[in-house]
Parts: structure tokens; sequence; C-alpha cells
């Protein structure tokens, strides 16, 4: 079978590349080894986002007298925000799998293998296209731990689809699936311990962000052991070394949550003569990689490993197959840590321009005297924007409710240049919680 494209991949970056194509006028065919959606939407952001919500939910009942409700009794039932969870999961994914049935596209369940720069096989039929997409994603990471195999020992993957809340969990890992999980199942009830090799959690944040979340969900009970390595998983402990000493917490499970390596084995890359690093398949700044034609998007490449990332890398592939410019920056991509409260980034951190020697200024905002803030009662939060030596934004950080939703405005200006004082100029709505950007580039 010829078609004009091969997408390796239903995630993300996968099926909307898929749907901008064939709205384009070219034929897809698009293979998918297990569910429509991919990792984020069936095993990542989105069910983990659902047991946000009822994490907030929890939360919130907890402080329920001080929005005057008095002598309130429930009771949690885990089962029903499990089955919450896939529902959500199954309607999202029903909707992918109608994206997938429209005209120009043929989706394929099937591990698909090249065989050359331009066939793959799959079920034991041959597909030939002029360009191919490989957007694959990644899998979780697993460090060479004793104990690493043992039943109680789980990626976020199988923590998913847990059907008791466990008394003691353990998270080896203080990145984003880690921090996420802790806040999560704090809420839940769970007695949570994070075990992080590194100095701070969350390495990717501006460091100043990244110790008050952590310091901020530490309050909330979730114990916080940094700087420590695990050297052995038992039965009832995680043993790891801090400041050359051994100790142990005890876990009834573990989440190992230590990064996720890209989606590779089994592609038949060699046969196609496709490069690879430690990273994942080796791409320019198209994202084509060094068979031309042949394109890797999202995880799979390393770049950056955001479902929103391989989104916007799909669209600007099939751009670049119909010969069409767009205004895309890749370079521009906001990152957000589903915490209670949240934490969100785009751009330079302050720690980045430092090491870079960037000549940069650097404005705080904080939560406190925000009228919505108070309104809310979410008066915990701070905000960064960073400006270069012309006064152009260049990054912002924050840490607070809403966070996510925030840094999307610093990064939409970013993407035109925007400079603080023309920030400082423009009128937001009063009373929000984005009054507190513009009040900070002032």
């Amino acid at each position: 079978m010829t078609t004009d494209i091969i997408i390796i991949g239903s995630g993300p970056g996968g099926y909307r590349a898929a749907e901008y194509a064939a709205n384009n006028g070219l034929t897809v065919t698009i293979f998918e080894k297990s569910e429509a959606g991919g990792t984020c939407l069936n095993c990542g952001c989105i069910p983990t986002k659902a047991l946000c919500r009822h994490a907030e939910i929890l939360d919130t009942l907890r402080d329920s007298e001080l929005y005057g409700l008095t002598g309130l009794r429930y009771d949690f039932d885990f089962g029903r925000v499990m089955e919450r969870k896939r529902e959500v999961t199954a309607a999202l994914r029903s909707g992918v799998e109608t994206l997938m049935s429209a005209p120009g596209i043929t989706f394929v369940r099937a591990e698909a293998r090249f065989k050359d720069a331009h066939t793959v096989v799959a079920n034991g039929e041959e597909y030939t296209a002029r360009h191919i997409i490989i957007a694959t994603g990644s899998h979780a990471k697993m460090p060479p731990i004793q104990g690493i195999d043992l039943p109680h020992v789980v990626t976020s993957t199988e923590l998913l689809d847990v059907t008791t809340v466990p008394k003691r969990l353990c998270i080896v890992g203080a990145g984003v699936i880690g921090m996420e999980f802790a806040s999560i199942f704090n809420s839940f009830g769970s007695e949570v311990t994070v075990v992080e090799f590194l100095k701070e959690c969350l390495p990717s944040l501006d460091s100043d962000i990244a110790k008050r979340l952590r310091q901020s969900i530490s309050k909330r009970g979730v114990t916080f052991y940094m700087q420590s390595g695990v050297k052995e998983i038992t039965p009832e402990h995680v043993v790891f070394e801090r400041k050359g000493k051994t100790e142990t917490v005890e876990a009834d499970m573990v989440l190992v949550a230590t990064g996720r390596a890209a989606n590779v084995e089994g592609l038949g890359l060699e046969a196609a003569g496709i490069a690879t690093d430690r990273s994942g398949i080796i791409t320019d700044e198209h994202l084509q990689t060094n068979v031309p034609g042949v394109y890797a998007i999202g995880d799979v490449n390393g770049r950056c490993m955001l479902a929103h990332a391989a989104t916007f890398q799909g669209l600007h592939v099939v751009n670049q197959i119909v010969g069409r410019t767009d205004g895309i920056r890749l370079d521009i991509v906001p990152s957000a840590v589903f915490t209670r409260p949240e934490a969100a980034g785009v751009g330079l951190t302050e720690d980045r321009c430092k090491a870079d020697g960037v000549d940069y200024v650097c404005k705080k905002g904080y939560y406190r005297a925000n009228g919505k803030a108070l309104a809310m009662n979410e008066t915990e939060g701070l905000v960064k924007l960073i400006a270069d030596s012309e006064d152009r934004i260049i990054g912002c950080h924050i840490y607070g409710a809403h966070a996510s939703d925030m840094v999307q405005e610093i990064s939409s200006l970013m993407t035109t240049g925007v400079t603080l004082k023309q920030l400082s100029e423009m009128i937001h709505t009063h009373p929000t919680l984005s009054e507190i950007l513009q009040e900070t580039a002032m």
C-alpha cells in the first residue's frame, strides 16, 4: 500500500499530525500497537490530571469550615475515583479514534517496523510512503537498583491502575511525575516519602520556584530526602544513602519516577539507516532525521518530552512536507507541574541566565498581595519575570494557583517579542490572578 505520509504512533504528535495532513489533502496511514492517543491520554497526562482534580476536591473539603461548611461528613470512594479516571480517558480515546476514521486517514492497529528508508511492515503487509513520521513516544526508565523487580515496585502506568490507596508510598525521583504523584497521594491519605538523588526537585524548573514548591508540599506532610541515592528495595523498605549514612524508609508501594527513555527498540531503525544517540532519534531543526523524508517528533527525539511539544513538532513537519512556512516557535515551550499548588515555567530561568552570562533583569510578584488570591484562599505563590538587556521578556516562572494558565499568557507574549514595559501597559481584568503578571512587570 502506498500513501503520502506514514506515521508510526498515535499519541498527541502522531494523531494531530495525521489530522492536519489529511486536512491539507494528503493521504495518511497511521500505525498504533497499543491504544489510540498514546501514553499521554491513556496512562500519562490525562488520567493523572483526573486524579489531580479529585485531590483538589479533597483538599478543599478539608478546609470546608473556612467556607462556612461546618460539621461536614463524607466518605472517600477510591474505586469511584478510578472509575471516573477511566471514563475520562475512554471518552477522549473515542474522540481520537473518530478523528482517525476521517477521510484520507487509514488507522492500522499494529506494530510497524522499518524494512527500508521508505517502507514499513505491519501484520505481514508492506506500506510505502515518501514521508515517514516516527512518533513512538517514550517509556519509564528503570535504574539498576537491587530489588527493582519486586511486585510492589511500580511505574506511573501501574500506579494509575491501583485498586486501593497505598498506606505508605515511597517515590524514587522528584521530577515532574514524582512530584505530581506525591501531591496526589498525599491528598488521598497516603504517607508519602520522596527520595531524590539531586540537591533539589524539578531540575528543569527555576531553582527558587522548585525550592518553594517542595517546601509547600512538605508542609502538607510529604517527607523529602534530597541528595539521597537508593541502594536497594526490599519487600518492606527502601534503602538509601544520604550524607554518607545508610537510611531506610518503610513502604508498601514504591513508585520509580527516574525519567523516561525514547521508544526506539523494535522499530528496525538500522534497516532504514536512521541515526540515534542517548536521547533518542537524532533530528535537525525541522525534525528531519539523517534520512531524507523521515522525521521524528515528540519524546522519541528527546528534544522536549511534553505532549504539546510533540503536537507542534508534528504540525511543523507537515508544514515542511507541504512547503508551507509557519511561525511555530519550537524554542518557546511552556511547561507545568500539576501539584498543589501548581508550578509552571517558560523560557530561560534565572539559573540559566547566570550560568550562560546573560545580562538580565528579574522581577518578582507575590500572590499574597492579590485580591483574587486572597478571595480564593490561595495566597501562597510567587511570579518571576525575566527580561534581557533590551527589556524583552525571555522567561517566566510561577508557583501558585493556576500557574499553568498564567504562564501561557507570557509564553504567547514571548513569541511576539513583547517587553516588560509593554506588558505593564496591558490592561488586565480585575480581580484576577493574571493581574500579578502586569503588576510584576511594573
